[in-house]
């Protein structure tokens, strides 16, 4: 018989999980996204304009790193595959691009709304006279997305927590 505790505890165990993974790849992305601001930062500042967006990267991290998560739990680009990793490693790295991307045609609309902007000037400012810059962006995401995906196949391929292990502890399979 299964008490309200065990359920409790389950739970518990559960969002702790859920909420490591997403500092944890929050942190990732803030990391890779800090890279591409420093980029952009160095080459407007030889131009003479100020920039320097720390705190929209820690925004878009978070955000970035709570939509992967929804995917994940969606099992967005999952399926059973049999052969080499490289495989479910690029279907599931595009899954989550494209995933990522509707999302944030989707946040871009809201944004836009909630500043009182219709939905094509917001999309406008996305995909219009930044497109180069939009593309650059979303290829640069999908190098970003390609190692995390990667080491997500490979720890469910060794199973669940062993390479984590074997990366942070001791360094083998047990």
């Amino acid at each position: 018989m299964v008490d309200g505790s065990d359920v409790k505890v389950s739970l518990y165990k559960r969002a702790e999980h859920e909420f490591i993974e997403l500092v944890v790849l929050t942190l990732y992305l803030y990391i890779a996204i800090g890279g591409v601001i420093m980029i952009k930062t160095t080459a407007l500042h030889s131009h003479g304009v100020d920039f320097a967006p720390w705190g929209l990267a820690i925004v878009k991290a978070i955000l970035l790193a709570k939509f992967i998560l929804i995917g994940n739990a969606m099992k967005i680009g999952k399926y059973k595959t049999i052969g080499p990793l490289v495989w479910p490693t690029l279907r599931r790295s595009l899954a989550t691009l494209m995933f990522l991307i509707i999302l944030t045609i989707v946040e871009e609309v809201v944004v836009g709304l909630i500043h009182h902007r219709s939905a094509i000037v917001s999309l406008g400012d996305l995909f219009g006279s930044h497109l180069e810059e939009t593309m650059a962006s979303i290829f640069m995401l999908l190098l970003v997305l390609v190692p995390y995906i990667s080491f997500r196949v490979l720890d469910e391929a060794l199973g669940e927590g062993v390479l984590v292990k074997m990366f942070f502890v001791n360094g083998r399979l047990s």
